[in-house]
């Protein structure tokens, strides 16, 4: 039986997927994103080890209130423990639970693929509109390619994708990175929902705790009415 690390585990999750979800945050993680509110997900040595039987015991538990909803394994990045992540999604399959991936494209997709096929749906973590920008905001350059050729793949098999960008002030949360995040996601039938996340500095008490340095020390939150206008301008681009 596999061995997972687990960060953390959220029994009533409403925020990662449709209905009410039990969430698993997988440790491991190759990206360095400037506004990660868990850096302590990162090391891949950290957080409880647990088995598949282990994990499946703790969802089965919870049955009653995820039985409309299901189980989203996140990070971390979940695909840096793919022979876990497969078994899980497994044993979650016999159980008849509905399986959300919450991935950023930081692991390619020749990699991924028999995976993203056994999950019913795959929440995307888009990183920037291209390269460059995907390196400023993750550390990695290539994680935008990788999303885009996740995001191919899923269209072409008619998987369900729910796609996340994260709001930056003067980053991502401008009228001309939205246009562009728009025009790059237009064509894709598979794509079901896009949710535009506000940063927020809820987790800056972790980097001062890991005594590492917060690229957005003193950044302000997205606010309420700074993002619905981010979602106007997006929802206006992006109609089809």
């Amino acid at each position: 039986m596999t061995i997972g690390r687990i960060h953390s585990e959220e029994s009533f999750g409403t925020l990662d997927g449709p209905g009410v979800r039990y969430v698993v945050f997988l440790q491991g993680c190759p990206n360095r994103c400037i506004y990660c509110h868990n850096p302590d997900t990162w090391d891949p040595n950290g957080g409880k080890t647990a088995s598949v039987d282990e994990l499946m015991s703790r969802i089965i538990s919870c049955r009653n209130f995820i039985k409309n909803g299901g189980v989203t394994l996140s990070g971390g990045e979940p695909l840096m423990q793919k022979e876990f992540v497969r078994e899980v999604l497994a044993a979650c399959r016999k159980e008849n639970l509905h399986t959300a991936l919450d991935i950023s494209g930081a692991v390619p997709l020749d990699s991924c693929r028999e995976i993203l096929d056994d999950a019913d749906l795959i929440l995307l973590d888009i990183k920037g509109v291209d390269s460059d920008s995907a390196g400023v905001l993750a550390g990695n350059p290539g994680c935008f390619a990788n999303a885009m050729a996740i995001l191919d793949y899923c269209e072409q098999n008619n998987k369900a994708v729910w796609i996340r960008h994260v709001l930056l002030k003067d980053l991502t949360c401008t009228e001309k990175n939205l246009q562009q995040l728009a025009g790059l996601l237009k064509p894709y039938n598979c794509i079901e929902k896009v949710e535009l996340l506000a940063f927020h500095t809820m987790g800056f008490f972790k980097w001062e705790a890991l005594k590492m340095t917060n690229p957005l020390a003193g950044a302000d939150s997205v606010s309420a009415e700074e993002k619905a206008r981010a979602e106007k301008i997006f929802a206006g681009a992006f109609q089809k």
